[in-house]
């Protein structure tokens, strides 16, 4: 029944003995039920790809959700290496947008300086209770913009969980012990070209959306002796980097003798000597060689296997298994951690459902809830072992808490073996680490937007091809000296600048 004929038989049943629909005398001057609204549609916009049984989670949320709040849920999947620019032109563009994945690596503080993200304090306290509880304080206050709440943090932890997927079976194969050591990984690399010449013995990140899983940029994990990290005002380069803890801004192109040179210059060896993938540029994902069998070592940005991709290994790999290499010291004070995180959500302020769209991340914040959009339908996807982990029963459904949802109080860890577990929630702890001079600084880029602007574009043609080993550093790297030096100059001066600023204001 259509919404005019239903008053116009509530109209009826005032003014006549029977209405219509054959109502009797007796409901004459009952109050007609309210009108249930349309339900809101979120536009959501998330990189990755739709997890084959997308559909069957989606139906359940919605079911749950009809009786919590009256909304539906638009996702756009849209493929890593395409996701900065489809969602920048998106934002750019006015496209209504309900919430949206964006990180520091990514463009988020070009978003926000730009304006494009609604500032969430207001909404958070009035509708995202669950929201700010379920994320301790030093995650909150490091992840602020001048201040203010500009995008929910996504993070579980204060360090990256990272290490090198290995095939295992090989390894063994191979009759080669559990590897100890980076150096022990390099010569297994070696001894893969020579003895399984049908397997690429190693890949990493070609794309500039992932620099930091790039082959040389990946070592400054595990360099604790040097503390080697990015900076403010480029996101994940190491062209610009901090060093230990002393709140200096260092520049590789003036810095001849930096570790991060010795990184790249390996790069080039590995890549000259057939050992790095020869199509490392040229492949958008860079670890399905690695889970299809291609390849046989590749970075990873935890310490872990999920169940799901062992499984999927095994379709092309018969006995093909990975494990988990990592050198991560998890030694109390030994690391430093400025207890930023590495992705966020935010409210577009073109969205017409704010409110809305804060409301559901609160309820995808509950514990079942969270469940439920993190690992699919338990029984089905997944089964709890204990409170705090899971097991993998079916990798149909695959879409990370990482790009919408995650927080430290409902996350799970994959219930592995008790070293990897023991990593995962030693960085879970604050108080584990030293912390960053530079907790709670934010660079503001508009000084030199034009600078910053500028240099992007001239180093997406250098840097991952040199910190994978494609260019000759010798060659290469005064080249992109002469085009991009005076730039980069004038970026890092700022931002030491700024820096200092920060420093002095905080000692008063």
């Amino acid at each position: 029944m259509n919404r005019t004929l239903r008053w116009g038989c509530l109209l009826a049943a005032l003014l006549l003995p029977a209405g219509c629909g054959g109502s009797s005398a007796s409901d004459a001057g009952r109050t007609a039920p309210a009108a249930t609204p349309s339900p809101v549609t979120l536009r959501i916009m998330l990189p990755g790809d739709r997890a084959a049984d997308y559909d069957l989670v989606l139906k359940e949320a919605q079911r749950r959700l009809a009786g919590t709040l009256n909304v539906s849920l638009d996702i756009k999947f849209v493929p890593w290496n395409d996701f900065g620019r489809v969602s920048e032109v998106a934002l750019a563009s006015g496209e209504e947008i309900d919430l949206v994945f964006d990180a520091p690596w990514l463009h988020l503080s070009e978003m926000i300086s730009s304006g494009y993200y609604e500032p969430l304090d207001v909404l958070l306290e009035k509708y995202g209770e669950t929201i700010l509880t379920k994320r301790p304080r030093p995650m909150w206050e490091a992840n602020r913009y001048d201040g203010k709440i500009m995008a929910i943090p996504l993070g579980v932890s204060y360090a990256m969980g990272h290490s090198y997927f290995v095939r295992k079976d090989l390894r063994e194969k191979l009759g080669v012990p559990p590897i100890q050591s980076y150096e022990e990984l390099i010569r297994f690399a070696y001894l893969l070209k020579e003895k399984e010449p049908d397997i690429v013995p190693l890949i990493a990140a070609g794309n500039t959306s992932q620099q930091l899983y790039s082959q040389a940029a990946f070592r400054h994990y595990d360099d604790v002796q040097n503390q080697i990290r990015p900076t403010q005002a480029l996101g994940s380069s190491l062209m610009l980097y901090y060093q230990r803890n002393d709140g200096k801004v260092h520049n590789l192109f003036r810095e001849k003798d930096s570790p991060v040179r010795e990184w790249i210059r390996e790069a080039r060896r590995l890549y000259v000597d057939g050992v790095m993938h020869p199509n490392v540029l040229g492949i958008k994902d860079f670890q399905d060689p690695g889970f299809t069998g291609e390849v046989a070592i590749f970075p990873a940005g935890s310490f872990s296997v999920d169940e799901g991709n062992q499984e999927r290994l095994k379709q092309y790999a018969v006995g093909g298994e990975l494990e988990s290499v990592t050198f991560y010291q998890d030694i109390p004070k030994a690391n430093l951690s400025n207890f930023a995180q590495w992705n966020f959500i935010a409210v577009p302020v073109t969205s017409k459902h704010k409110e809305e769209a804060i409301q559901f991340l609160n309820w995808a914040n509950e514990k079942d809830n969270y469940d439920l959009l993190a690992y699919g339908l338990q029984g089905v996807h997944w089964e709890p072992v204990g409170t705090d982990r899971y097991r993998t029963l079916k990798s149909g459904y695959q879409q990370f808490p990482y790009v919408w949802l995650w927080n430290p109080d409902d996350d799970r860890v994959p219930a592995t073996d008790d070293r990897t577990e023991a990593l995962d929630w030693f960085i879970r702890r604050a108080e584990h680490f030293t912390p960053d001079l530079l907790t709670g600084f934010q660079f503001d880029g508009t000084p030199v937007q034009n600078e910053l602007n500028a240099y992007a574009r001239i180093e997406a043609e250098y840097y991952t091809p040199l910190f994978n080993g494609v260019l000759d550093p010798e060659e290469a790297m005064p080249r992109f000296e002469a085009e991009a030096g005076a730039l980069l100059e004038a970026i890092g001066t700022e931002l030491q600048r700024q820096i200092d600023a920060f420093l002095r204001n905080k000692r008063r």
